[in-house]
């Protein structure tokens, strides 16, 4: 699964410098990170309504357009998945509870 994740993320910082009009990552890197962020905004809320809807095939396919857009936003944002995958790793084991209150002080 890492390795699916690993090469989209490569595919999609490929495609930074592609023609707009002929690449959707392309076009929403010319966009701008304020497009880039509200479409992974709105995947999300699609996510989250399928999940209320309990209708498990939408979720499954909101839940990868949502990915798909939150890579969009890391690449844009100049901050690799492998960063991430780090941030997550290093909170493994600890309480959810505990680590947010770590990060409120």
């Amino acid at each position: 699964m890492a390795d699916t994740l690993t090469r989209l993320e490569a595919t999609i910082a490929s495609r930074k410098g592609a023609d707009p009009a002929s690449s959707y990552v392309a076009s929403l890197f010319a966009k701008g990170r304020p497009k880039i962020a509200r479409k992974f905004g709105e995947e999300a809320v699609e996510a989250i309504v399928a999940a209320l809807a309990e209708d498990k095939a939408a979720l499954t396919g909101e839940a990868a357009d949502t990915i798909f857009h939150l890579l969009v936003l890391l690449a844009d944002a100049g901050i690799p998945l492998a960063d991430v995958l780090a941030e997550l790793e290093r909170r493994e084991g600890t309480s959810g509870h505990d680590e947010k209150a770590a990060r409120s002080v």
